[in-house]
């Protein structure tokens, strides 16, 4: 009789045990009679690493590490003493191609076609000349008086005014007419090439300047002035305040009970007492492991999903990989996911 009553005995303490252990897990995971999801995890937020897109000099450095800034706020400078005589010389090279091309729009003026016209009537008297001096040694080799070498000359002469002429009005023709359209048009792609290389030489002088991309606290600063700068060499790094979010792991079993939108609060272990507001914005579609260094109820060789709770701090106040625990109400329904952080901290 003493085993099966032994027995008995032990199957009552293992399943007080089972429905201890499973209390207590679905307590921490907030099933318990609050119905709330506790997560636990960290404040994360993005980096950004700051380059000059133009090399030379580090001339300044304005910001110091810890420093909030907002966007568009100088941070730094390099020397701009050779991007500012190559935006000078274009501007120059702009100015003679654009004086150019208002030639050529112009067309020709009234002095030159009224000289073309004077050295076409001047042509014509030179022609009436030689004609005359032609005809008149030509009747007198007829009568036996004259050379035929003379004759042959004025001939010739003749035959040059003719040709001056000819010439002469030609050139009259293309003074009337103008520059050929063609000529403009390859004035006008000139002075277009221009405008582009100077709009590049300015971009190119404002490059020398470095503003911050959107507010944030700076980090670090990795150059210093009288360093040599390039495109590929980082020299401040940004800490983005916006988005702000704390990274935590969900096990699997609460997945089918969370969903973005879904409102949040955050609280952290340097200020116990305030309440960050806050929303589910991310879920994980893939399982991992859980990092070691996140304390959840679930054993370490449970999968759990990754999710992103972001957060609302208008003093400021959290940090970089501070410790942050999430509450979630299960009970409230979400909101439509991909809120703005702005929009919904604006209220804060």
């Amino acid at each position: 009789m003493k085993k099966p009553v032994r027995l008995i005995v032990v199957l009552v303490l293992l399943a007080v045990m089972a429905a201890g252990g499973r209390y207590y897990f679905l307590h921490r995971n907030g099933q318990a009679g609050d119905n709330l999801l506790h997560l636990y995890g960290n404040v994360d937020m993005r980096q950004v690493q700051l380059n000059f897109q133009a090399s030379g000099r580090l001339l300044a450095i304005h910001v110091r590490e810890g420093d909030r800034v907002r966007r568009g706020q100088l941070l730094a400078e390099i020397d701009p003493v050779r991007y500012r005589i190559r935006l000078r010389q274009l501007l120059d090279e702009l100015a003679a191609r654009e004086q150019e091309l208002h030639r050529l729009e112009a067309g020709t003026r009234p002095e030159e076609i009224a000289r073309a016209r004077a050295l076409v009537a001047a042509s014509e008297a030179r022609l009436r000349d030689t004609t005359l001096t032609y005809n008149r040694l030509a009747r007198l080799v007829r009568v036996k008086v004259g050379s035929q070498q003379a004759v042959d000359n004025a001939r010739a002469a003749m035959e040059v005014a003719l040709h001056s002429l000819e010439a002469d009005k030609k050139a009259l023709e293309l003074a009337v007419a103008g520059p050929r359209r063609e000529d403009i048009e390859a004035a006008r792609a000139r002075v277009r090439a221009g405008r582009a290389a100077v709009d590049l030489a300015r971009e190119e002088l404002a490059d020398t300047r470095l503003s911050a991309p959107a507010d944030g606290i700076l980090r670090n600063r990795i150059l210093e002035p009288g360093d040599m700068v390039s495109p590929a060499l980082p020299v401040l790094t940004l800490a983005l305040t916006d988005p702000l979010w704390v990274r935590a792991y969900c096990p699997e079993i609460m997945l089918g009970r969370i969903a973005p939108g879904m409102a949040a609060e955050v609280r952290t272990d340097s200020r116990p007492g305030r309440v960050y507001r806050g929303w589910l914005g991310y879920i994980s579609p893939v399982a991992e492991f859980t990092p070691k260094n996140v304390e959840t109820p679930e054993l370490r060789t449970r999968l759990v999903y990754q999710v992103r709770v972001f957060v609302c701090d208008p003093r400021g106040e959290l940090r970089l990989g501070m410790p942050a625990t999430v509450s979630i109400d299960l009970d409230r329904a979400a909101n439509p996911p991909g809120r703005d952080q702005q929009s919904v901290c604006r209220k804060e």
